[in-house]
């Protein structure tokens, strides 16, 4: 599982990454949040608005500051979205 956390060093997108750390961590999930900073990496996912959170490639919030339980909602559905056999 792969989890990005979009945006720069502004005060929301550092809400954002912390917020979702956290998340990651109250589920128990043995996985790294990557801190996605740079622009061009961000437009290239098709992304125009930060803050975000992308999970497997899946873009699951744009332009807006989760917290905790917003985050553990949307990680936790797609976990729960998965088939088996992928």
């Amino acid at each position: 599982m792969e989890i990005k956390a979009l945006g720069g060093c502004c005060k929301k997108s550092m809400a954002n990454y912390e917020a979702i750390c956290e998340a990651v961590k109250e589920l128990n999930l043995n996985v790294e949040v990557i801190h996605v900073t740079d622009t061009n990496e961000i437009m290239n996912l098709g992304v125009m608005s930060t803050p975000g959170l992308v999970v497997d490639g899946k873009i699951l919030a744009v332009g807006r500051s989760l917290n905790v339980k917003q985050a553990k909602e949307l990680i936790t559905k797609a976990i729960n979205s998965k088939c088996s056999c992928c």
